[in-house]
């Protein structure tokens, strides 16, 4: 049983309905300080929903979120990204036309600290300023495995690439829970190997990761623990070995195979 320290997250008896639909049904769960959680499911299960109520897009019915001691609902994104947690989105959004490189110094100015007048003037601190974030959007470019694309169109990237760059831009936001939707989606074997890689390093650097995922080998692989929803309710939670295992799991969603997998 996790102590209250060591808890990151909280998700207490949440509901979501969309007038007589029910989208998530009394969902309670933890996230622990440094875990590697995955929220899995059919399509419709609630997943995403459950994402927007955690990241302020959405107001649940009823239930709270709380992170790190501070409940969230009622909260708007900006404000909980504020308090650290930052999340992906399924559909990735990149300037097609700029480099990879000059994405992520757009991302990062969005955070910057300096005046706009002493940008323009060229004064002492916005120069050391501007070289502090082209050093930093480097060091992401690198960090997500993209530094032989640094200088090509981000239009010119694979639909896997480009969700490494909307990962950089993700971790350019400091944040300290990261929550990835589908971050595989669209990435061959070899690049999905990769990105287990990348989650364990995220994690390594003090990160806890919550994440919606359909590649179930790639769940496996990485979760240290699996919550498995089914129309909008939770049918299953615990380690992989688990889930795997789980009777209500294998008919509901991953088929009996999985079993053997």
């Amino acid at each position: 049983m996790m102590t209250a320290r060591s808890v990151a997250m909280t998700i207490e008896q949440v509901a979501v309905r969309f007038g007589g639909l029910v989208a998530i049904s009394d969902m309670s769960f933890t996230v622990g300080e440094g875990e590697i959680v995955s929220l899995i499911g059919p399509n419709g299960a609630g997943k995403t929903t459950a994402f927007n109520v955690m990241t302020g897009f959405l107001t649940p019915s009823a239930g709270r979120v709380t992170y790190q001691g501070t409940t969230l609902t009622g909260l708007k994104p900006h404000q909980i990204a504020d308090l650290g947690l930052i999340r992906t989105f399924q559909r990735t959004s990149v300037f097609p036309n700029d480099t990879v490189y000059d994405n992520l110094l757009i991302g990062l100015h969005r955070q910057g600290r300096v005046r706009l007048l002493d940008a323009i003037l060229g004064l002492p601190g916005a120069r050391a300023s501007e070289r502090r974030l082209r050093q930093r959007a480097s060091e992401l470019i690198e960090w997500v495995g993209l530094e032989r694309r640094a200088h090509d169109a981000a239009g010119s990237l694979s639909y896997g690439e480009q969700r490494l760059v909307g990962v950089a831009l993700a971790l350019a936001a400091e944040p300290s829970m990261l929550l990835l939707d589908e971050p595989v989606s669209g990435m061959n074997a070899s690049e999905t190997h990769r990105f287990v890689e990348l989650i364990r390093d995220i994690r390594g650097r003090g990160i806890t990761i919550l994440l919606v995922e359909h590649d179930m080998p790639m769940v496996m692989t990485v979760s240290d623990r699996i919550v498995v929803l089914n129309y909008g309710r939770i049918i299953a939670e615990g380690t992989p070995d688990v889930i795997r295992n789980d009777p209500a799991v294998i008919e509901a969603y991953l088929g009996h195979g999985a079993a053997r997998a």
